[in-house]
């Protein structure tokens, strides 16, 4: 199995930084792309950014200039770096990668984390 355990969320104030992680772990093969996704109360989950092994990026418009993603390969972790953080920001955030499990390396499964919360509040 492939697990993926998120970090770095909190309450921060309109305007502010965050940092959240995501590190894999397990039975890894190879991991392809890893993304970040939010859900807020009442709304459906939304792609927020994605990365591919390659690093080409991938981010909703309405995080674009101010939400960075990044990836260590050598590491199993994606990043996502979160400035100039708005009220609308506040969801949870789950860790997304699309990776190969040792035992069936011929299938690329689709791997979530348990989520960390992010609100923005004064």
């Amino acid at each position: 199995q492939v697990q993926l355990v998120e970090s770095g969320g909190g309450l921060v104030q309109p305007g502010g930084s965050l940092r959240l992680s995501c590190v894999a772990s397990g039975s890894i093969f190879s991991i392809n792309a890893m993304g970040w996704y939010r859900q807020a109360p009442g709304k459906e989950r939304e792609l927020v950014a994605a990365i591919t092994s390659g690093s080409d990026t991938n981010y909703a418009d309405s995080v674009k200039g101010r939400f960075t993603i990044s990836r260590d390969n050598a590491k199993n972790t994606v990043y996502l770096q979160m400035n100039r953080l708005k009220p609308e920001d506040t969801a949870v955030y789950y860790c997304n990668a699309q990776a190969r499990d040792l035992n069936y390396p011929s299938r690329v499964g689709d791997y979530w984390g348990q989520g960390t919360q992010v609100t923005v509040s004064s």
